[in-house]
């Protein structure tokens, strides 16, 4: 069990982590801290936290283990405002999106003791933000990826894995360059293309109309469009190089469907489409393999 949890973000995933961890009964305390005091106030008046502290830094003193559930973009200045009491006993982990920027700023900030750091993706959330939302159950079932780096303690990197294990989280190790190539393709991507068919359609002079006639396909399709703004902003730029070379083959893979409609290639078309079924028939989303 840990004395203190840090929380430095109490929206939807670092509230959802308080409470899965409180739940678990693994901390005694969590103390949170949020740029906008008024999210850290609702925060401790839901239980998800103990004490609202004033600062990032006062969140951290007395913690064992520290949680960033902030925006990607905000990373280097956090680990510049808690560094001071950093030590080596300190497990501190994040829940972050992108992790080859993550663990850059870890480097340059966090210095002798990066090795505390214990980079985290939890493959999880909803379309709605805010510790409103806030859900113990958020991370059961779910893939969690660590991404160490050759610094970080294996003490500390066992404690990571054990914890999301015990909130019933499946957990797999990759490199930090492997995570944002994968998450790319299969999550940047996906909300990249989404924003912009909204868009285009919404665009259109009769785009309103259109979307009035939609059915559960578009529903399902675009869901992911609602995601929250500012996070996905910085999600995109922290990871553009991987994610422009996706774009550029999902680009050239739409080019070649066109080309086979605009020439009426039906066969050939319809080979494409086949191939695609099959694929994502093929497919299952790996949570749902994972014992409940």
């Amino acid at each position: 069990m840990f004395e203190q949890l840090g929380l430095i973000g109490c929206g939807l995933m670092g509230g959802s982590f308080a409470l899965a961890l409180k739940r678990a009964g693994l901390v005694k305390r969590v103390v949170g801290y949020s740029k906008s005091p008024s999210t850290t106030e609702r925060a401790r008046q839901m239980g998800v936290i103990d004490v609202a502290a004033p600062s990032a830094l006062l969140a951290v003193s007395g913690a064992d283990i520290v949680l960033l559930a902030i925006p990607v973009s905000a990373t280097e200045a956090t680990f510049k405002a808690i560094r001071h009491l950093v030590g080596p006993n300190t497990l501190i982990m994040d829940v972050g999106s992108t992790k080859r920027d993550v663990v850059d700023a870890a480097r340059r900030v966090l210095r002798d003791n990066v090795g505390s750091f214990v980079p985290c993706h939890p493959i999880a959330g909803k379309e709605v933000s805010g510790v409103e939302y806030a859900d113990a159950d958020l991370y059961s079932g779910k893939q969690v990826i660590l991404t160490p780096i050759e610094r970080t303690f294996t003490v500390q990197l066992q404690k990571a894995s054990d914890i999301w294990t015990a909130l019933g989280s499946h957990v797999v190790q990759m490199s930090p360059q492997a995570h944002d190539a994968a998450y790319a393709a299969v999550s940047h991507l996906p909300h990249l293309i989404a924003f912009a068919l909204i868009n285009g359609i919404a665009g259109q002079d009769h785009g309103k109309d259109y979307m009035a006639l939609a059915g559960p396909g578009f529903r399902d399709f675009t869901r992911i469009a609602a995601s929250d703004p500012k996070m996905w902003r910085d999600i995109l730029i922290a990871n553009r190089e991987e994610l422009l070379e996706q774009s550029r083959i999902f680009q050239r893979t739409l080019q070649s469907l066109e080309l086979l409609i605009s020439s009426s290639s039906a066969d050939a078309l319809e080979d494409q489409i086949e191939l695609a079924s099959e694929t994502r028939a093929n497919w299952r989303l790996t949570s749902q393999k994972l014992p409940k």
